[in-house]
């Protein structure tokens, strides 16, 4: 009744096998094809399989996942995470010097590997010195030319490659939400790392980075189950009034995040830019707190049991 092809864009052609079977013998057997970032990019182009398929998009474990599948209680589930990643085997490993190891080797096979078979890429080592940039910046406004400045090169550069190591699964950006789509993606992104134990700095940095994968992996589901067009933003004013993340479904704001590693009071932003939209969920996730706390339709919860029962109407 099923038949899983792994890495089966590395067979020549592969897409019109898949597109004979189907249109030879329909379904069953349901046919499952899974692979790397190199899937995605062969997809794009050669023979069409439009109308034959629905594509999901797969990410690293997540809190509310190792709770509901392996019944790991929330705050340990978020101990490892933040110590190890979401990767599989460094979680499941559980091991840090594994970690460092493991860490290592994947992101030389995706520089190495991945990233040679889909771009004529000369300067690999100044890639490499931009992702450890990126390390240090995590959660902060993106400037371009402060990295092309770092690099000793052009500022379209910097974004050629960002935009590989996005294409790769290494990074994603979270753009400031402006209601004119062509404005969001002329101002300053933040990126964040598939790979939380990849993130350098302080437990708060870790945090956010661990709640952007949660809802990015949320809106993806939503949007690739229901078919729902679904965002991932920051909020930002001209008067600097921040929060970390807003989530928008058909358009829609739905929920407004920001997350704080111990501070236990409101952050002002929450009110001030969620007066805007009113209907929607307003949320404080703090790593370390001490109680649940409700003020004037803001709700401050501790991390753990946020991303537990994370879900977008």
């Amino acid at each position: 009744p099923l038949v899983i092809f792994d890495e089966l864009h590395k067979l020549r052609k592969w897409k019109s096998k898949i597109k004979g079977i189907f249109d030879t013998d329909g379904i069953p057997p349901s046919i499952v094809v899974t692979g790397s970032a190199r899937l995605e990019t062969a997809r794009k182009g050669g023979d069409s399989l439009a109308g034959r398929f629905f594509a999901y998009r797969l990410h690293p474990l997540t809190v509310k996942e190792l709770v509901m599948s392996l019944k790991e209680q929330p705050r340990v589930a978020l101990e490892k995470i933040l110590k190890f990643g979401g990767f599989p085997e460094p979680y499941l490993q559980n091991d840090e010097t594994y970690a460092k190891r493991w860490r290592r080797t994947h992101l030389d096979t995706i520089i190495r590997g991945d990233l040679l078979d889909l771009e004529q890429v000369r300067d690999l080592k100044s890639i490499e010195i931009l992702v450890d940039l990126l390390r240090a910046r995590v959660g902060s406004p993106t400037s371009y030319s402060s990295l092309a400045q770092d690099l000793q090169v052009s500022v379209h550069t910097v974004k050629h490659w960002l935009q590989i190591l996005e294409n790769l699964c290494v990074i994603f950006a979270v753009r400031p939400y402006h209601r004119n789509i062509a404005r969001s993606l002329l101002k300053e992104p933040k990126y964040y790392f598939y790979d939380t134990g990849a993130v350098e700095g302080d437990i708060g940095v870790r945090l956010e980075n661990t709640v952007a994968i949660a809802l990015l992996r949320e809106v993806h589901l939503l949007e690739d189950t229901t078919g729902t067009r679904t965002a991932l933003h920051y909020l930002r004013d001209r008067d600097g009034h921040e929060v970390d993340f807003l989530v928008l479904a058909d358009r829609k704001p739905v929920l407004l995040a920001e997350v704080k590693a111990s501070d236990e009071t409101f952050a002002k932003a929450l009110w001030h830019l969620g007066r805007y939209m009113p209907s929607m969920r307003k949320v404080q996730i703090v790593l370390d707190l001490k109680r649940v706390r409700e003020k004037e339709g803001v709700s401050m919860l501790p991390a753990h049991a946020f991303l537990a029962g994370l879900s977008l109407p």
